[in-house]
């Protein structure tokens, strides 16, 4: 049956949105008051725990219980997430003894759970419970119960789970982040989660992750002129050549700026690089972070800048365009 479509003005769209986010706000600003002792004892539970959060729930409550599994897992609490139904027919060999279930039923009656429950109790699993029912099954066979009931549903029906579900992963946000405060979790910590992320590349990329090596170093003996330096630079394309003595050890520097001004001011391609290079040069240590080259190249006002390893021995370059790739500012 195709879905009817009936004339509506702009305003009644946006009373009926306004109407949804003030009910569920209303819903939510009760669940503060409800964080007690039960709080404090899932909190506990999870923290004791040598193993894993096993997050189940199904329909509305299990699309939750996935992001409550995956917030806890990326903020310091190992967990994942468990389908009942899948549990029931092999999945509940991936819990033990040392994990602790969290468990997601706004009734606290999922059929699924009511086979789960004994035997997570024959294994004694301690059971965390996100409900709205502190009456059910559910509720009285854990050892500690997150009270997210509603008085009414967003859902002018009455039907769609939509206060139930937003206290639901409030519950779980709550749940996830105290118990990341509690680790004294940090960002440097997020970042070994995130390694892919913006966070990851500022916190956790060194220089020498990202410089450039081997024949992409522009590099010249104090023996060269200014001809053979504009050679290199066209050769590597890094707008910075590093004089090097017989050790590798750099002693001065000289950039494609440094070409034109020498030019402008009659220098001849036949000066001896020694007799117009930068000395000693700025340089970066292999093992800053990323992100601190990048300042310190802006700082300086350069766009390059070769890389030194503790022997001060020349080892890489990078110019901010390789930081850039790298995901780096």
């Amino acid at each position: 049956m195709a879905n009817k479509i009936f004339p509506i003005d702009n305003d009644q769209l946006l009373q009926y949105g306004k109407e949804l986010l003030a009910l569920e706000l209303y819903e939510a600003t009760k669940l503060p008051d409800r964080l007690g002792e039960d709080f404090i004892t899932a909190c506990r539970l999870i923290l004791a725990t040598k193993g894993k959060v096993v997050v189940s729930g199904i329909g509305k409550s299990g699309h939750i219980g996935r992001k409550i599994a995956a917030s806890l897992a990326s903020t310091g609490t190992p967990s994942f997430f468990m389908h009942p139904s899948e549990a029931l027919h092999g999945d509940l060999g991936m819990v033990e003894k040392n994990d602790v279930a969290l468990l997601i039923s706004y009734s606290g009656r999922a059929k699924e759970f009511n086979l789960i429950l004994p035997l997570l109790a024959a294994m004694e699993v301690p059971i965390i419970a996100i409900t709205g029912n502190k009456n059910s099954p559910l509720a009285h066979a854990a050892q500690a119960v997150l009270d997210i009931s509603i008085e009414k549903e967003a859902c002018p029906m009455g039907l769609a789970p939509t206060s139930s579900s937003t206290n639901t992963l409030l519950m779980g946000d709550a749940l996830a982040i105290t118990l990341m405060r509690a680790k004294q979790f940090d960002e440097h910590d997020f970042a070994r989660s995130h390694p892919a992320g913006s966070l990851g590349a500022k916190l956790l990329i060194q220089v020498k992750d990202v410089m450039r090596t081997g024949d992409q170093i522009p590099r010249i003996s104090p023996k060269a002129t200014v001809f053979d330096a504009m050679l290199e630079l066209s050769r590597t394309g890094l707008g910075l050549v590093m004089i090097c003595d017989d050790k590798n050890h750099i002693l001065g520097v000289f950039t494609d700026g440094d070409l034109r001004r020498l030019l402008l001011k009659n220098g001849t391609l036949q000066d001896a690089i020694t007799q117009v290079m930068i000395s000693p040069g700025y340089r970066l240590p292999e093992d800053w972070k990323a992100v601190e080259a990048l300042k310190n190249l802006h700082d300086h006002n350069i766009s390059a800048a070769p890389v030194v390893n503790h022997h001060d021995e020349l080892i890489g370059a990078l110019n901010i365009y390789d930081l850039h790739q790298s995901g780096i500012g």
